[in-house]
């Protein structure tokens, strides 16, 4: 048997695993790491089910990043060696090293998905949803009633709010609404050592996403890319330029927009430059908050379900988490449930997780969400607002913040 078929072999072992245990994350994200050097168009696949199974950002952004990484490599093979004569091996321009677009005959590094989730997936956040239908949704679903109206199809909105309250999800579910492609940006796809590449690749999302309209395009971290374009060094410079070029885009000066709609998340919206958000560009926003009583019950039904539960109160608990992240509660079960297995090593039988085990539970987890209200404080106070944050003030009576 040959190396190649030692490693299909293999690969198809723990193909076999992960089938056997699919809510494993760390052996997911060992099988994607060993597809990448094996099947790249696999491993884009095992990598879209590690992160909608709840791997962690952070390792999704670096799995990405080797994908493209990966692709960039396949799609420009080294040059061959020089056959004698102490010659040196040529170098590759930087355009060609690091080149993402799919043109000139290059295969297109951006992954169009068709989303399968629709905002009646996401639980509870009735609120986000009625704002987001009446001030995006409705026009797009009606296009020809919006062409009677000199409406072109297409749009842009800004999600903010607090980390790990589903930002990425919703904007999963537009795109599933809308039946459209959905192309998922984060910043480590853009940036390069190259000067000019990452306005290259900005430019080739908005290519892919013209071509494969109805299309969202959704940038993840907005602030680290859109930020305010202050005087400074290169490293300032850069950001100028990076901005700029997604001006342009936006405001479809090379080629029309229409059937692409531009999705960005962020935690931090006063950070965003402001000719981002003037009227024409991204001029519609949107709060999302922590998940409401539902929407918690929802997620740690959905987080405990196939585990040893027993008849958890799930009411219970969700009254208990009030101001709890998405990923605040994702950390709440996945704690009690190691809690658990450790005391059924222990004892040598099968120990559930019970309801008072998840209420001793929340008093050990302070809500992530609590500094993010704590930083956003002065920015309501001081700060200028241009309407951004009506939505917030509103959440912050009701809840009785100062």
């Amino acid at each position: 048997m040959n190396g190649a078929d030692c490693g299909d072999g293999f690969v198809e072992v723990i193909a076999r695993e992960v089938d056997a245990d699919p809510g494993n994350l760390a052996l997911r994200e060992d099988f994607v790491t060993l597809l990448l050097e094996q099947d790249l168009g696999r491993a884009a696949t095992e990598l879209k089910k590690f992160e909608a199974i709840g791997g962690d950002p952070a390792r999704v952004r670096l799995l990405r990043a080797r994908l493209m990484a990966a692709r960039l490599r396949a799609s420009n093979p080294p040059p061959a060696a020089p056959t004698g004569g102490g010659g040196r091996t040529p170098v590759p321009s930087p355009s060609d090293e690091d080149r993402r677009d799919g043109s000139d005959g290059q295969t297109s590094l951006w992954d169009n998905e068709r989303p399968a989730v629709t905002l009646a997936d996401v639980a509870g956040l009735a609120e986000v949803k009625r704002h987001l239908d009446t001030t995006f949704l409705a026009p797009l679903r009606n296009p020809e009633l919006a062409a009677a109206f000199g409406q072109k199809p297409g749009g842009s909105l800004l999600m903010y709010g607090p980390p790990g309250c589903g930002k990425t999800f919703i904007a999963r579910a537009i795109a599933g609404d809308l039946g459209a492609s959905f192309i998922h940006v984060t910043l480590a796809d853009l940036l390069s050592k190259w000067i000019g590449e990452s306005e290259k690749a900005i430019q080739s999302v908005f290519r892919n996403a013209r071509a494969a309209a109805p299309c969202v395009i959704f940038f993840d971290e907005f602030d680290a890319l859109g930020g305010r374009r202050t005087s400074g060094g290169g490293g300032s410079q850069s950001m100028r330029m990076l901005v700029t070029q997604l001006l342009e885009e936006l405001d479809g000066v090379a080629s029309a927009n229409d059937g692409v709609y531009f999705l960005a998340a962020t935690n931090r919206p006063w950070d965003i430059d402001p000719a981002l958000r003037r009227p024409g560009r991204i001029d519609r926003t949107v709060l999302v908050l922590p998940p409401d009583a539902a929407a918690r019950a929802s997620i740690v039904r959905g987080a405990l379900e196939g585990k040893p539960a027993g008849d958890v109160d799930v009411a219970a608990v969700s009254a208990a988490t009030e101001g709890f992240s998405g990923a605040d509660l994702s950390h709440l079960t996945t704690t009690v449930l190691q809690q658990a297995m450790v005391e059924s090593m222990s004892r040598g039988e099968l120990v559930p997780v019970t309801t008072g085990a998840m209420l001793a539970a929340v008093g050990g987890i302070t809500p992530s969400t609590t500094s993010w209200f704590d930083q956003v404080a002065p920015v309501l106070e001081y700060g200028v607002d241009d309407g951004t944050f009506d939505q917030l003030r509103a959440y912050r009576v009701r809840r009785g913040m100062r």
